[in-house]
């Protein structure tokens, strides 16, 4: 990549990981361009100085106009509340493809484990097979085809899988959606997995920082490029709930089992609560990233250390003492 071009399109940028990754990125020498359908109201919610355009990652047309001139495209973008996710999903993806052609940028993707199954687990690797048993995962697998179909043909990405997030930004994660509520004081955490299985984590600002230091070395990396994460590997459930204890001052915090139940039945009525049911087996099972090829590329995984990562993201999502 010509380092003379250091400007990256950020879609998603309001959001966890597209937020986080171009705060990193900026920090790393690099320019911030931002897709949003109000970039006046973006703007006062984000860090000055990065450019805002407007546009919607859903018109094709709004992408490939902001894509113009950029090195990088980053898409960390979701349909809006992820209401019809599954049918606006692709449509979104080809509409980056179709920009990273035209201004020749390499596209950056938050990879999830969505797209693996049991033959797979429990530690997944970049070459692992990918047959996953979620809807969502069936999306994914097709969306990744895409960009690997894309690469043959000259389009560049770059995909880097990631456990569930965290960070101190409120979004749309468990984290944050389920163990605690923002603003709220926490006398228990609402556990969704089962007692001594392992669950992996990514802390965001540090799924920021390794796609803002791989795009600083792209250009030594294949058409079709992936990595895995490790983050912070929670061996048997407990790591993440007595972090939480110590951050909010309660080492002996109660731990409540989450109601799938009432979700399946919430479900029928609701979009949301039914996605999230179906992520239910990711949490009964130990499912780990192996990031041997991330370490080996980069020299080291950025991992902030777990009682800082969570005693920030509580500070950040103001929830009470």
């Amino acid at each position: 990549m010509p380092s003379k071009n250091r400007t990256a399109l950020v879609l998603g940028a309001t959001g966890g990981i597209g937020g986080e990754t171009a705060a990193a990125l900026a920090r790393h020498g690099w320019r911030i361009r931002a897709l949003a359908r109000d970039p006046h109201g973006a703007a006062a919610r984000r860090e000055p100085g990065w450019d805002w355009a407007q546009g919607d990652a859903m018109v094709e047309e709004s992408v490939v106009r902001a894509a113009a001139g950029c090195a990088i495209l980053v898409h960390a973008v979701n349909p809006p509340g992820y209401r019809n996710w599954e049918r606006l999903v692709l449509p979104m993806i080809d509409h980056s493809i179709a920009a990273a052609r035209a201004s020749g940028a390499r596209l950056l993707l938050p990879g999830t484990i969505y797209n693996y199954g049991p033959d797979a687990f429990p530690l997944l690797r970049e070459d692992s097979p990918q047959h996953p048993t979620l809807r969502k995962g069936q999306v994914r697998v097709e969306l990744e085809r895409r960009l690997e179909e894309a690469a043959r043909e000259g389009v560049r990405s770059l995909i880097v899988r990631f456990g569930d997030f965290f960070g101190p930004r409120p979004g749309n994660n468990w984290f944050s959606q389920a163990l605690v509520k923002p603003g709220l004081p926490v006398h228990a955490v609402t556990y969704p997995g089962r007692r001594g299985v392992g669950h992996a984590w990514a802390y965001l600002p540090d799924a920021g920082e390794v796609f803002a230091r791989l795009a600083g070395r792209e250009g030594e990396m294949e058409a079709f490029a992936r990595f895995h994460f490790t983050g912070h590997w929670d061996s048997d459930g407990r790591a993440m709930i007595n972090a939480i204890g110590r951050a909010v001052g309660r080492p002996k915090l109660k731990v409540r089992s989450l109601p799938w139940g009432l979700l399946k039945i919430a479900g029928i009525f609701s979009e949301t609560p039914r996605e999230l049911f179906e992520m239910r087996p990711l949490w009964e099972t130990p499912v780990q990233l192996d990031n041997a090829r991330l370490v080996a590329f980069l020299g080291e995984e950025p991992r902030t250390p777990l009682d800082e990562a969570v005693a920030t993201t509580i500070a950040g999502l103001a929830v009470a003492r």
